[in-house]
């Protein structure tokens, strides 16, 4: 798997002599075209909603599209789970897959608006996705559209996604992907037009950046969306340092910065580092952003007629926003692009459902199983299904979705896998906080009599998303990490009547307080957002069919009061590599229907070339297991701001029913370095402790029988 990713790194730096050449003309194409608009055209097209110009041949287009786990807010499209599940399965190589579906849908999607002479948003090529800030406090309502907790893991599957995404022609964009949002931002909803954010250097250059360096340097992504927030009193999405000194002069990024919407607005009404619109307009240009997406540009010939601007300004902000649309092939007919004629058959085909499917299943994550709750037997003869989330399909969504027209929930996927012989019954058996006036609860009752229960419970998109989304929030946010009461409380009910038999299914996209759940509930499955194929892919797994393979990709507190403050952007007591205690599942865990030991543990290390790690992975039951071996090292000597330990490597493994295979992995020096109190990187000398784990190495790790051997080497 990972060998894939490196293979196509080095590939992609390879540009052939005729991909240069075409590039070269796109660019002289791009300036000529600027040349020829006036400077009213010229402001109109920094914006998000662009007129066109007829003269020119240039049609009206809207820079804002999603496609965060699917084609969103456009119609009808194939929808995969929310990626904090995709984060879940470990495999970058399925997140590419799905990255291009995704751009495959898309491109299909805008052939048909276009023949219809639709420019309306959410139609067009530019996609602002991925989202690789990093999940550091399980409170943020977004923490859902993330990969999870761990700067390798996001920056690996962002990578993926984004190459998927983008294609893989030297010249032209499938479509053009986005990394947002640029940087430190991740919460709290409520504040985040008026934060400012200071970091440690150490935790600016160890956990919130790397994300982004990995889309630009390795994936070559074609946007960058700035955040609302201010990062040491600069707006973010008008940064000299984020836009400028970083990404464009360090890590030399060659495409366009966004802001996110509203963020130009904010830099004079939420930040006041502006006195006007004028002054924020000039400041974010300046900075390196290229297009605003909100309304303040319209203040740009303002800011021109108050010499803040010059129109050379204006135009070396233009070019990459017409060198993108070039790259798609879409500010004319460009017969050249191998992506203009994608059919419309595309949208929703059975290869993309499969897929979908797949990722549903390998990303669901078995926390518990006792007393042979799992998997249950199709020939069961009776089962009952509740909860609030059971027959629901919002509850399979996550944010930023778009429409699929073959939704299954949880109930339908159970149904549907179940011996005709079977007596399945379902009642939603959670009243919303209100007192039964009946004295009969049938749904307590059925539970009680069935053989075994499956109970959907959770967060949904009311409790938890982006400010303005969820309507039972802080602005989106959670006040801590508890299941609702009232969701808790029916458990209770139903666990007072039946004291074995219950199957907690759990949804949602953030770290929950599972302690309860766990003490009461046989087995608990952590399903997520799991996309339109959730109810087929959890009965894949509760009923056997498939194994369970996700792994965590964020810590579960084991008590949410004990968490930092929310707007403490330190890294202290946060994730798996600044958490010594206060975990209740650990980064990375997930259990299956087996057990794969690991031995041999052969590490070698090179100061000049990095290290190797090889050990042997041995099947010992009756079921195949994909197994996901993860690799953490420990730094000597690195101080105590430094990380207990850090992910380097992992890959998942398909081993057979008592196969013994040979695992290696290959770390880069680069991973071994350590970020000091700077944000420097230096490789320390001293005893390194490589450990390889089947979940972050902690004591609770071990009391949960986690499989681990590490080793120590010099450099």
């Amino acid at each position: 798997m990972m060998g894939k990713i490196l293979l196509a790194t080095a590939m992609a730096t390879a540009v052939p002599a005729a991909a240069q050449e075409k590039m070269a003309q796109m660019e002289q194409r791009a300036d000529d075209i600027i040349s020829q608009m006036t400077l009213e055209e010229k402001f109109a097209q920094l914006m998000n909603e662009t007129p066109g110009i007829p003269r020119l041949g240039i049609e009206p287009y809207d820079w804002w599209n999603e496609g965060l786990h699917g084609v969103g807010r456009s119609g009808r499209a194939t929808v995969f789970p929310q990626p904090i599940g995709l984060g879940a399965t470990f495999d970058p190589d399925m997140v590419q897959q799905i990255g291009d579906a995704i751009a495959t849908e898309a491109r299909a999607k805008y052939v048909v608006a276009r023949r219809n002479n639709n420019y309306a948003r959410y139609t067009g090529l530019t996609f602002w996705s991925p989202n690789v800030n990093i999940f550091r406090d399980p409170r943020w309502g977004r923490g859902m559209e993330t990969w999870g907790e761990d700067p390798f893991l996001t920056g690996t599957m962002g990578t993926a996604f984004v190459r998927g995404m983008q294609g893989d022609d030297p010249v032209y964009l499938k479509v053009a992907a986005c990394g947002k949002h640029f940087a430190v931002h991740s919460g709290p909803e409520a504040t985040r037009h008026e934060a400012n954010v200071e970091p440690s250097k150490r935790d600016l250059w160890e956990t919130y950046l790397p994300a982004f360096e990995m889309l630009v340097k390795d994936a070559k992504v074609e946007i960058i969306m700035g955040a609302y927030n201010r990062v040491y009193g600069e707006s973010a999405s008008g940064s000299k340092l984020l836009l400028t000194d970083i990404l464009r002069r360090q890590w030399g990024f060659k495409g366009h910065i966004v802001s996110d919407c509203g963020a130009v607005t904010d830099i004079f009404s939420g930040h006041h580092i502006a006195k006007s619109e004028a002054e924020a307009c000039a400041i974010a240009i300046k900075a390196g952003l290229n297009v605003e997406c909100g309304t303040s540009f319209r203040a740009l010939k303002e800011a021109l007629d108050q010499q803040l601007l010059t129109e050379d300004d204006i135009n070396l902000a233009l070019k990459p926003l017409m060198m993108t649309r070039l790259k798609l092939g879409i500010i004319h007919d460009d017969p050249d692009c191998p992506y203009n004629h994608v059919g419309e058959e595309q949208i929703g085909s059975k290869e993309h459902i499969a897929l979908a499917r797949q990722a549903a299943v390998e990303g669901m994550v078995l926390l518990k199983n006792q007393r042979d709750a799992l998997p249950i037997d199709k020939n069961i003869h009776t089962l009952f299904v509740t909860g609030a989330g059971a027959a629901d399909a919002f509850w399979l969504m996550g944010n930023y979705f778009g429409i699929s027209d073959r939704y299954c929930t949880y109930l339908q996927g159970i149904v549907s896998k179940v011996s005709n012989g079977t007596a399945v019954n379902y009642r939603p058996g959670v009243l919303e906080n209100t007192p039964t006036r009946n004295a009969i609860n049938w749904a307590v009752d059925e539970a009680a009599g069935a053989e075994k229960t499956i109970i959907v419970m959770g967060n949904n998109g009311n409790l938890e998303g982006e400010e303005g989304e969820a309507i039972d929030s802080e602005r989106g946010d959670r006040d801590g990490i508890s299941i609702p009461e009232s969701q808790m409380n029916f458990l209770r009910q139903v666990c007072r009547r039946k004291q074995q038999g219950i199957i907690v299914v759990l949804t949602g996209g953030s770290p929950v307080d599972v302690r309860e759940v766990c003490q009461l509930a046989d087995a608990v499955v952590m399903a997520w957002y799991p996309g339109q194929e959730g109810g087929y892919a959890l009965a894949d797994v509760l009923f056997g069919d498939e194994n369970f393979s996700g792994r965590l990709p964020v810590t579960f507190p084991e008590d949410g009061d004990r968490l930092p403050p929310f707007d403490d952007y330190s890294m202290r007591g946060r994730t798996y590599k600044y958490m010594a205690d206060n975990i209740y599942f650990p980064f990375g865990f997930g259990l299956s229907y087996g057990r794969v030991d690991y031995g041999d543990l052969q590490v070698k290390a090179d100061k000049k070339t990095g290290a190797t790690a090889s050990l042997t992975l041995t099947n010992s039951s009756d079921r195949t297991v994909t197994e996901t071996p993860q690799v953490y090292i420990a730094a000597p000597g690195a101080g105590a701001s430094a990380p207990l330990q850090q992910l380097v490597s992992f890959r998942r493994v398909s081993v057979a029913p008592g196969q013994m295979v040979s695992v290696s992995f290959d770390i880069p020096l680069e991973r071994l370095m350590t970020v000091q109190d700077d944000g420097s990187r230096k490789l320390l000398k001293g005893e390194y402790t490589v450990t390889v784990s089947s979940a972050a190495p902690s004591p609770r790790s071990q009391a949960l029988g986690v499989q681990t051997l590490s080793q120590k080497v010099r450099l």
